[in-house]
């Protein structure tokens, strides 16, 4: 299953919302992300049509197992790479913004040998 840049965004501001507020609603992820409550609703039935979200009788979003697999990913790359681009000298604001941007474009292999490639030389130090 294909989930897009936008989808992946959204799992990963439910993920940071869950883990900081412990419930999360549409309103809340529409402040998070600076999207329309329409938006945000539109992708939230997106979301649930590929089970990658779930939505209880009070409206609270829950991830589904594989909406979690994806958000999980998402955050840890973003984390990664925005601590990666920090070392280097970049300020942490703009870090933050293109680690967003980069998380989604980095193939899997590339990530890795990435990530590899920080461990290795970090060690040496």
């Amino acid at each position: 299953m294909a989930i897009h840049k936008s989808g992946e965004d959204y799992l990963e501001a439910i993920y940071i919302l869950k883990n900081k507020n412990g419930i999360v609603k549409s309103a809340d992820v529409a402040s998070f992300l600076n999207y329309s409550r329409a938006s945000v609703c539109n992708a939230v039935n997106l979301l649930q049509k590929e089970d990658l979200l779930l939505m209880d009788e009070k409206k609270h979003l829950e991830l589904t197992e594989n909406g979690l697999q994806i958000a999980q990913k998402m955050y840890d790359r973003h984390c990664f790479l925005s601590n990666f681009l920090i070392s280097i000298g970049v300020e942490k604001k703009i870090a933050e913004e293109e680690s967003c941007q980069i998380e989604h474009i980095l193939s899997e292999k590339t990530y890795e040998l990435l990530k590899k490639h920080v461990e290795q030389n970090s060690k040496r130090i």
